[in-house]
């Protein structure tokens, strides 16, 4: 029996030996069932994850969820940090937190459904399919088409109010919000691809007409059921379902290393672009639905065509040019990656599918902007294409420059912002362009004609790991990055006019902010000499001069707070800021008749003994100044 049992013994062990090299290599070579697409054995994935986020979590970051999946399974489920730092709750995989604009794919995924159908033809013009006179704010005749509201390029300028509150009572129906928060267009449809909340949205209540269903219940009824969704729901006010509430996490801001400032909730009526709320494990279901086994149909439509159709590039910059399929971006990870992110007012969420390799990564955190976990621990698990480097390279001095983004405001006070976040593109050796944006800063290698693809740099730009530069005639025509293009400044807002705005803006600023407490001083002083009472002005004037320059003083405060509160918070109901607008409106009006009346009093009286400049130059300077203050206004369009 003894030596049965060593016979067995030797024989297994010859087995398992045997067996030892073919595992390894399998693991190795990144073979079916045994790795990450980067490489990473799926048998130590999970102390590969623990080790990666440890630098960050309770650090950086105050808590993800991570999941992934391959070949149809999950392999690895896991919650880092706090759901609720105060209360000290963890994050787990039954927490629920806010998709963000991964949302927007439930959307492509029913406007898919409904094309198979034969209910919705994705070339046609979608105002054929909206109550007439919907879209109000039209600038070209061409038409839109649900391609242009996938591809992001039907041309809507960027509407920054109305768009995410911060209680669920403001709230109003999807149908409201997209009336509310209208946008004009800007671009022709298809010309310039600038990333539209509102696109996504209008596409939701075109499902909404069709299927004669609101759209989270149509969601709900053909997406997350099917799937087993039972923990999520595509709404942004969770408080309609009180089991996921009881498991929402807090959101939270970065305040500084190891401290987290709690924020809000998001809640939208156009919630289709960014409302969903559920746990990583159920978004993961939903990745799993675009990758099924061969042989197999996906759960989600009902002809395999369907989801090649979908997952097929739909628009891109340049060949080779990371694009859009059909709502999903790409990126270029070792095999042809397709994904989405989001962010909410505090969460940041990523979701990214390899179908090559049946796998998928969803990383979920409640935290404002979180980019650490977000972005690089995907870019770990997914890798990066090989380099194809050309051998002649154009010079990257051809590019240099400063460009706005095209998913910007086109009309009201906010068009300013986007140039004050501008992105600055200059050489940085033979081959290597550093790129700014917003107080972050990368390393972009030129590996083909014009095409950059990011080597180093501020982990917000991990966002962005490809960029092109569209060169025609030796003028940089547009810089496409992952999910809008960027455009050089047109002349009336060159460079040059730009920083003369910012001085005249910063001298006008700084005179009224200085002049009420110049005049405080004086009057408190009391120094009024026979001689120089003889040269100011008479009482009128003075009174004049007073009220004209506390108005000033007025209109800088108020479009002072103005930017900080949109600065603190720029998800705002316009009936937030609206009333600061009328303050604007009402003060320039009263500045108006000011310098009249002061005009009027200075033509009238004037002193024989002394030059009119003499005479005149404490009312001169603050109509002058003013003058430059409300010009400033008016270029910025601070009145609507």
């Amino acid at each position: 029996m003894f030596k049965k049992s060593l016979i067995v013994m030797l024989s297994a062990l010859l087995l398992l030996t045997g067996s030892i090299p073919a595992f390894a290599a399998e693991q190795g070579s990144g073979g079916a069932g045994g790795a990450t697409p980067s490489g990473i054995p799926l048998i130590g994935l999970e102390a590969f994850v623990d080790n990666y986020v440890k630098e960050y979590i309770g650090k950086q970051t105050v808590g993800a969820s991570v999941v992934m999946v391959k070949d149809g399974q999950v392999v690895l489920s896991k919650g880092y940090g706090y759901a609720d730092v105060e209360q000290q709750i963890p994050v787990t995989p039954d927490t629920v937190m806010e998709w963000g604009s991964i949302s927007k794919l439930a959307v492509w995924a029913s406007a898919m459904q409904l094309a198979e159908q034969g209910k919705l033809d994705l070339n046609q013009d979608v105002r054929k399919l909206l109550p007439e006179n919907f879209l109000t704010k039209l600038a070209y005749d061409e038409p839109i088409t649900m391609l242009n509201l996938m591809n992001h390029n039907a041309g809507f300028e960027e509407y920054m109010f109305d768009m995410a509150y911060q209680s669920p009572e403001k709230v109003r129906s999807l149908e409201e919000g997209l009336k509310l928060a209208q946008p004009a267009q800007i671009y022709r449809p298809g010309e310039v691809v600038a990333y539209s909340n509102y696109g996504n949205s209008l596409a939701a209540y075109i499902v909404e007409r069709i299927s004669g269903q609101p759209y989270h219940e149509y969601v709900q009824q053909h997406i997350f059921e099917p799937l087993g969704m039972k923990h999520s729901m595509a709404y942004s006010v969770v408080e309609d379902r009180p089991e996921l509430l009881e498991h929402k996490a807090k959101g939270y801001f970065f305040a500084g290393p190891g401290s987290f400032n709690q924020g809000s909730w998001n809640y939208m009526s156009m919630y289709p672009n960014g409302g969903n709320n559920g746990t990583a494990e159920d978004l993961a279901k939903f990745a799993m639905a675009f990758m099924p086994a061969a042989g197999e149909q996906s759960p989600l439509f009902r002809k395999s065509g369907t989801l090649d159709t979908m997952l097929t590039r739909s628009h891109s910059a340049a060949e080779d040019m990371p694009g859009i399929a059909h709502g999903f971006w790409e990126y270029p990870g070792v095999h042809r990656t397709l994904g989405h992110g989001g962010n909410t007012i505090a969460f940041a969420t990523n979701l990214m599918l390899v179908p090559e390799d049946r796998f998928a990564v969803v990383i979920m955190t409640n935290q404002a902007g979180e980019s650490h976990i977000v972005h690089g621990l995907t870019k770990a698990v997914v890798g990066q294409r090989a380099k194809t480097e050309a051998a002649v390279l154009p010079d990257v001095s051809e590019v240099e420059g400063r460009f706005v983004a095209a998913r910007r405001p086109g009309h009201g006070f906010m068009k300013l912002f986007p140039y004050l976040t501008m992105m600055k593109l200059e050489p940085q050796g033979a081959d290597q362009l550093k790129v700014s944006l917003a107080g972050m800063s990368g390393s972009y290698q030129q590996v083909q004609p014009y095409l950059y693809e990011k080597t180093g740099g501020d982990s917000g730009l991990d966002a962005w790991p490809m960029l092109y530069a569209k060169v025609s005639e030796g003028k940089v025509e547009a810089v496409s990055v992952y999910t809008s293009d960027y455009l050089p400044l047109t002349p009336g807002r060159s460079m040059p006019v730009l920083l003369l705005s910012a001085a005249l803006a910063g001298l006008a600023i700084v005179y009224f902010v200085i002049a009420p407490f110049v005049w405080l001083v004086q009057a408190l002083l009391g120094k009024r000499k026979a001689r120089r009472n003889r040269l100011a002005p008479r009482t009128a004037n003075r009174k004049l001069t007073a009220g004209l320059t506390l108005t000033g003083t007025g209109l800088v405060v108020n479009n002072l707070v103005l930017a900080l509160r949109m600065l603190s918070n720029n998800e705002r109901a316009y009936a937030e800021v609206y009333p600061q607008i009328i303050v604007n409106i009402a003060l320039t009006g009263l500045a108006a008749l000011l310098i009249a009346a002061l005009l009027l009093t200075l033509m009238k009286r004037r002193s024989p003994s002394v030059s009119p400049a003499r005479n005149h130059w404490p009312a001169i300077v603050p109509m002058v100044m003013i003058s430059i203050l409300l010009a400033q206004l008016v270029f910025w369009e601070f009145y609507s």
